[in-house]
C-alpha cells in the first residue's frame, strides 16, 4: 500500500467515525433533549457571552390554552415560546406595534395584543390589525380586557373603547376632581379587570379606581381610603377581595366595604407597584418599580431581587405557568424564581441549545 493510499484510508476512517458519532448525538431521544419546562439546564451555550437576553424589557407574560407562553416586550414585539423553540413577531410580520402592553385570548382561541400601534388579532397563522382607520380612538393601547360576553375593552391614551368584533365604541368615564399626579392624563387606563360578579374595574392614571356595574360608574380615590389615585394594577383574589397596586401609595385591599392599605410599615419594600398576580397557592405576588418582586403569603411580605446588577429591579410582569415555573419580566431580561432567589433566563436557556 502506497503512502498516499494509507493517508486516504486514515482520512476515510476518521470521517466515517465522526459521522457516526455526530449522527448519534443528533438523534438523541426526545426525553433527553432539553425542555425548559422541566426546570433543567443545558450543558452548553449557543450564543457567545454575555448571554443574549430575550428582550431588555418584558412587559407582559401570558400563557394560552395550548400551553404556549407569550412574552410581550417594550420594543421587540411579541415572542412565542412552546417549551423548546421561540419565534418573534413584530411590525414586519404584521403586528400593529412593537411595544406590547397587553395580551388576552378569546373563546375562539384568537390571541389579541394591545400595542403602541393599535390592536392586533392572531389566529395562529396571520395577524389582523385595527387602528384609527377601523375606528379605534387612539392607537396607543395600555390595557386590554375580554369580558364574559366576549366584548373587548381597550384602555387607550385618550380613553376606553369597546369592540364587539365589528364596531369600536367609546366608553366615557367621569373625570375625577382633585385627582392625583398623572404620568399622561386621567383618561389613560393602566389596567382593567372583571370580577366574579361581572363588575369591571379600571385603574387610571391619576383618576383613582373606577368600577362599572353595568349601569353606573363608581369612583374610589384617596379620600375613599386608597393611598394613591394612580392605580397601576388590579387583582381579584380567590376570596373576592380586590387588590390594587398604586404608584407611590403601595398596596390596597378592598373587601367590598372598606380598604386596608399596606406600605413600608407592613413590610413592602417599595410603594411603586406595577403588577399583581395570585398563584395556585393563593399567594399574592407584586412587581415593583425598583425593588424586584414581592410575595405575600397572607402574613408577611418577602422580596425577591436581582442581585448581580444586571437590572434596575423593575418587574412589569409575573406568571406561574402550568408546569409550575414562576416567570418574572424584569428590566433587563426574563427571570424565574428558583428557591429563594431569581435566576436569569437568557435566550439560549429557552431553546436549550
Amino acid at each position: 500500500m502506497t503512502k498516499m493510499e494509507k493517508l486516504f484510508k486514515t482520512a476515510f476512517f476518521l470521517i466515517l467515525n465522526f459521522g457516526v458519532s455526530f449522527g448519534q448525538k443528533d438523534n438523541a431521544k426526545p426525553s433527553q433533549k432539553f425542555n425548559f419546562f422541566s426546570l433543567s439546564s443545558p450543558n452548553r451555550h449557543c450564543f457567545a457571552p454575555p448571554p443574549k437576553q430575550l428582550s431588555e424589557y418584558i412587559r407582559e407574560i401570558y400563557q394560552d390554552r395550548s400551553g404556549n407562553l407569550w412574552f410581550g416586550t417594550n420594543s421587540d414585539g411579541i415572542c412565542r415560546y412552546n417549551g423548546t423553540s421561540i419565534e418573534f413577531f413584530d411590525k414586519k410580520k404584521g403586528l400593529a406595534g412593537n411595544q406590547v402592553n397587553g395580551i388576552s385570548e378569546d373563546k375562539q382561541g384568537n390571541i389579541w395584543f394591545a400595542t403602541d400601534g393599535g390592536l392586533s388579532r392572531f389566529d395562529g397563522k396571520k395577524f389582523i390589525s385595527f387602528t384609527k382607520k377601523e375606528g379605534l380612538q387612539n392607537e396607543v393601547i395600555w390595557s386590554i380586557l375580554i369580558d364574559n360576553k366576549g366584548i373587548i375593552w381597550l384602555g387607550t391614551m385618550t380613553g376606553v373603547d369597546r369592540f364587539d368584533g365589528k364596531v369600536f365604541r367609546k366608553f366615557d368615564m367621569p373625570k375625577t376632581e382633585n385627582g392625583g399626579i398623572s404620568k399622561f392624563n386621567q383618561k389613560v387606563v393602566w389596567n382593567m379587570m372583571q370580577d366574579k360578579k361581572g363588575n369591571i374595574w379600571f385603574g387610571t392614571d391619576g383618576g383613582g379606581l373606577k368600577m362599572f356595574n353595568g349601569n353606573k360608574i363608581y369612583t374610589y380615590k384617596a379620600n375613599s381610603g386608597i393611598k394613591s389615585n394612580n392605580v397601576r394594577c388590579i387583582l381579584e383574589d380567590h376570596h373576592g377581595n380586590i387588590w390594587l397596586g398604586t404608584e407611590g401609595g403601595g398596596v390596597s385591599r378592598f373587601d367590598g366595604k372598606k380598604f386596608r392599605n399596606f406600605g413600608e410599615k407592613e413590610g413592602l419594600s417599595s410603594l411603586n407597584i406595577w403588577t399583581a398576580y395570585e398563584d395556585k397557592n393563593h399567594q399574592i405576588w407584586f412587581g415593583t418599580g425598583g425593588s424586584g418582586a414581592i410575595k405575600y403569603d397572607g402574613k408577611e411580605f418577602k422580596t425577591f431581587r436581582e442581585t448581580q446588577g444586571q437590572t434596575k429591579n423593575h418587574v412589569q410582569s409575573i406568571l406561574k405557568d402550568k408546569k409550575g415555573n414562576m416567570w418574572l419580566g424584569f428590566s433587563g431580561g426574563l427571570y424565574r424564581v428558583e428557591g429563594e432567589k431569581v435566576q436569569n433566563i437568557p435566550m439560549d436557556m429557552l431553546v436549550g441549545c
